[in-house]
């Protein structure tokens, strides 16, 4: 199975579950620095999803920029029993490649531009909140200050928050 189809088979299973009662709590995290191109390409999806959070008591979506170990506090009062965090993360894939990570194996991922390295914050939310968390990374392709979110890891943004969107029964954000 490609890791593009990989990412939305475990996202599907973990959000779409119409067979549980009450539905999960999920907490989604967009990270990364806005005037560095590509590297905001978390913090997009979460600026796309936010009318679908005010739609939706269990989902909460959070822009943390550059800094996600300033949300733990209002993760830990959601109270989720799931986290996602998106996140630009260097994988050494084409521009706009999306994959699916385990919080385990986040610390071999590179995200230079974070004051805290993100595993070390889903290290924390793991042990201290008993949640799962998860990372989709988005393959970067152009991270220079000034520059814009280049077309392929726009349209991962697009297709990243129209699956988000999809599993809430929302209307395609993209």
């Amino acid at each position: 199975m490609t890791s593009q189809r990989r990412w939305q088979q475990k996202l599907t299973e973990k959000l779409a579950r119409p067979d549980r009662e009450p539905p999960l709590r999920v907490a989604v995290v967009g990270v990364g620095q806005v005037l560095n191109g590509d590297d905001a390409a978390g913090v997009a999806v979460a600026q796309a999803l936010q009318p679908l959070a005010d739609e939706h008591e269990r989902l909460l979506v959070i822009d943390a920029g550059p800094a996600p170990e300033n949300v733990t506090g209002a993760l830990r009062r959601f109270s989720p029993d799931f986290i996602l965090f998106i996140d630009a993360a260097q994988m050494g894939d084409p521009p706009g490649m999306v994959r699916w990570l385990e919080w385990e194996e986040i610390s071999g991922v590179s995200a230079s531009t974070h004051t805290l390295p993100l595993h070390m914050v889903a290290s924390y939310l793991q042990t201290e909140l008993g949640v799962e968390v998860a990372l989709l990374g988005i393959q970067p392709g152009i991270m220079l200050p000034g520059t814009d979110i280049s077309p392929a890891v726009q349209h991962a943004v697009d297709e990243v928050a129209a699956a988000i969107a999809a599993a809430y029964g929302g209307p395609n954000t993209g």
